[in-house]
């Protein structure tokens, strides 16, 4: 977590509030992406999703659903491409100089039980904790959409890639897209943690094809956690309810 002064985190709040006016005036935003953002949320997330997932099926068509894990995504932005991004959005002079003195000369350590690691220097990353971190985080991330065919969806890092696929070229398509993705976090030096990207095949007669990232298979499963709730890839609400009461149970 960041640790910074009252006063620093006002001055942050303060260039934070211009930064989205600026973005969000001149609509530089991917809309996919729904979190730090006014009018946006968690719920509008799963609700756009979930409404695109249910028109699919209800016109008889399959979807296949890559849910995408960014490994320590925050910690992994660099500086001066960050910087470069600011400057593509429009955001340059002095606002990308005090930035650029913002993010300079950071320290970390750990700490556990009282006891503390050495000081090391900071040479990447959004500090987690400030006020002005998220958005930087949102620029950094903001082409990741580019030159997708697939319908994409967004929450700070968590990523779903989705489409219909109805055909073996339909699933072509998809895979295609998810190789430019990765092209993407490469060129970025980004990291998708593998083993935990999954892939739901919605509709019971979907024909289930297999996706590969870094020349692994993505493992298809019939749930998948999304945002704190359950998605069954027949659309049920069946497991959510007995997790939910499951908890409850625990609770007691």
């Amino acid at each position: 977590m960041s640790l910074s002064s009252q006063i620093c985190k006002i001055v942050e709040s303060v260039l934070r509030d211009q930064l989205v006016l600026h973005l969000e005036k001149r609509d530089l935003l991917q809309p996919s992406q729904h979190e730090f953002r006014p009018g946006f949320s968690c719920g509008s997330n799963r609700l756009s999703f979930l409404e695109t997932i249910t028109s699919f099926v209800d016109a008889k068509e399959n979807v296949d659903a890559i849910y995408l894990d960014l490994a320590k995504a925050f910690d992994k932005v660099l500086h001066k491409r960050l910087l470069l991004k600011l400057e593509a959005h429009g955001i340059g002079g002095l606002i990308s100089n005090w930035i650029k003195s913002w993010l300079a000369d950071r320290q970390q350590r750990v700490i556990v039980d009282g006891l503390h690691s050495q000081w090391k220097e900071v040479w990447s990353g959004v500090p987690q904790g400030s006020v002005l971190g998220p958005l930087l985080f949102l620029i950094y991330i903001n082409d990741l959409d580019r030159d997708i065919a697939s319908r994409v969806s967004k929450f700070a890092d968590n990523t779903k890639l989705y489409c219909p696929v109805n055909s073996h070229i339909d699933s072509i398509r998809l895979q295609k897209d998810l190789d430019t993705v990765v092209e993407w976090a490469s060129r970025w030096q980004m990291q998708f943690n593998v083993k935990k990207c999954k892939v739901v095949h919605f509709e019971n007669e979907n024909l289930g094809f297999t996706y590969s990232m870094e020349g692994h298979c993505l493992e298809n499963v019939d749930c998948e956690k999304d945002l704190a709730i359950v998605m069954s890839k027949d659309l049920k609400v069946a497991r959510q309810c007995q997790e939910s009461y499951s908890k409850a149970i625990v609770t007691i």
